[in-house]
């Protein structure tokens, strides 16, 4: 597991950092782990709702992920009816899912080419005994056997620390907004 520091590791609690996900055993070979968290001030299922937007676009910096196209602000209807096989962040393809708990995606052919293999699980966790407020967990598990695999993993867990903080702060956001009105 990862160290619980930069970049391996963005908003992650202790047992963020020790709790397995399915993409942790998604890939042969080792693995890093990358783990990124944030607190949501809205309930489990509407978090889901929004963790499975991601099918629909990327919600990061949408003028590098998206080609310039703003992310929906509201929530797709259908988007969380989920089938094994789908695309998910525009690179990856859906191998398992629990709803409304977590979703699991591979690279796929065009993504293994950009970012070598690499495993996401997006989870929706519930915090508290209320119902009203939920966690979002996102684990990588990033193939690093051999010189190039090792070198291309730190230089995404980089990248992509810039770029998930950014997704996961505009889901929140937009989750919490939902869970206001």
């Amino acid at each position: 597991m990862n160290a619980g520091r930069l970049p391996l590791a963005w908003g992650a609690t202790p047992e963020d950092l020790a709790r397995p996900y399915p993409a942790d055993t998604a890939l042969d070979g080792p693995v890093l782990a990358l783990t990124r968290a944030i607190a949501v001030d809205a309930p489990q299922e509407l978090t889901w709702r929004w963790l499975c937007q991601i099918a629909v676009a990327p919600y990061s910096y949408d003028w590098i992920d998206n080609l310039g196209r703003q992310s929906p602000r509201t929530l797709t209807p259908g988007a969380d009816r989920l089938r094994v096989g789908q695309t998910m962040a525009v690179v990856f393809e859906l191998v398992s899912f629990d709803e409304p708990h977590q979703w699991t995606a591979v690279t796929g052919r065009r993504g293994r080419s950009l970012f070598g293999a690499v495993a996401m699980t997006f989870a929706a966790e519930p915090v508290g005994t209320t119902g009203s407020a939920s966690r979002i967990v996102c684990r990588l598990a990033v193939t690093r056997g051999g010189p190039v695999a090792w070198t291309r993993a730190r230089l995404l867990a980089w990248g992509d620390l810039v770029m998930m903080r950014r997704q996961l702060l505009n889901l929140k956001g937009l989750a919490e907004r939902d869970a206001r009105q």
